[in-house]
């Protein structure tokens, strides 16, 4: 009988060890770019990650959805949104645990909550890019735009934007413009013959291809075409306008995960100054620390005229859209 408690007891003290270096993280960082941070966290921490990625076809909508769908029994530790736009209807619904990382302090005000429900970090941007050969140098566009102008009927691309960080754009749009205004561009893209792209990743191969003159995709997308030697440039549109929306990605700590101090350690390991220098080399994301060096290619923060967004109330507005949205990609 002793025997046999014994060994239940070391079972169960190997059994909460293994569960004790764990954390889950669910993602929408594309897996190419996130899954080596994570690699670097379990070597430095000795702290297994288990890892959760979205498509890129349903970026951010999969995972947000699995999110929500768990939100009475947490499976997930951690968060890392590739929008700061999507934590928000998580910290709308109570399911945020906030946590002031002292990683953050460097972190300038405006990309995070003051309480700690989320943490913003390697931003994006939206651009606009453009195929040279198909496009002169004198003839390039400059705002978004451009992309329902007759000049270039047929020949321009988006991302579906009932997915991705294109949700976020079109929220962003409803919110400068008016709604008014924002549908009657959304309705002169179909009118002008705009091509309606799977992810940001087609809209990059489209224009790498010349199959379109131009098209609106990310930052990290723009880079690796940049990188394959293809003959495109990269504006950062409405530079004397609305501004170029500017996306950090966002960290945020689950409440009621089954690992809270692993999954607070992860979240100051993805904070890390460390972490951004990296994205900022293999993803060409934009660090918002100004002590970190930017990317290859790429703009600072501090040269780029971001477009002003109330980045908690664009999770109001991306949910009040979501609709129209998909009545318009006939979805």
């Amino acid at each position: 009988m002793r025997r046999a408690l014994a060994i239940s007891l070391l079972l169960c003290s190997a059994g909460c060890k293994r569960a004790a270096s764990e954390v889950v993280a669910y993602t929408s960082v594309d897996q190419v770019f996130s899954e080596p941070v994570f690699r670097d966290f379990e070597r430095s921490s000795g702290i297994a990650v288990k890892a959760v990625f979205d498509t890129e076809e349903a970026k951010s909508t999969g995972v947000l959805n699995r999110l929500l769908a768990e939100a009475q029994s947490p499976h997930a530790d951690v968060f890392w949104s590739g929008d700061p736009v999507r934590p928000f209807l998580l910290v709308k619904r109570g399911l945020a645990q906030p946590y002031v990382s002292p990683q953050a302090a460097s972190i300038p005000a405006s990309f995070k909550a003051a309480d700690g429900t989320w943490t913003g970090f390697a931003a994006r941007a939206r651009i606009l890019l453009v195929n040279t050969k198909r496009v002169p140098a004198g003839e390039l566009p400059h705002s978004v735009r451009d992309l329902a102008s007759a000049r270039w009927k047929g020949q321009t691309a988006i991302a579906n934007p009932c997915f991705g960080t294109t949700t976020m754009h079109a929220a962003a749009l409803f919110a400068s413009l008016g709604d008014a205004a924002a549908r009657d561009f959304f309705e002169q893209l179909k009118k002008n013959g705009v091509k309606v792209a799977s992810s940001n990743g087609e809209v990059k191969r489209l224009v790498a291809a010349g199959e379109v003159a131009f098209g609106l995709t990310d930052t990290d997308d723009a880079s690796e075409a940049l990188h394959e030697g293809a003959a495109v440039a990269i504006v950062y549109p409405d530079q004397d306008g609305i501004g170029t929306l500017v996306m950090p990605t966002t960290v945020v700590l689950l409440k009621g995960g089954p690992h809270r101090e692993q999954g607070q350690r992860l979240v100051d390991h993805l904070l890390g100054a460390a972490v951004e220098g990296k994205l900022a080399e293999t993803a060409a994301h934009l660090p918002v620390r100004a002590g970190v060096s930017a990317p290859k290619g790429m703009r600072r923060l501090s040269e780029v005229r971001a477009m002003p967004v109330d980045y908690a109330r664009l999770g109001d507005v991306m949910e009040r859209i979501q609709p129209w949205l998909l009545e318009w990609a006939g979805l």
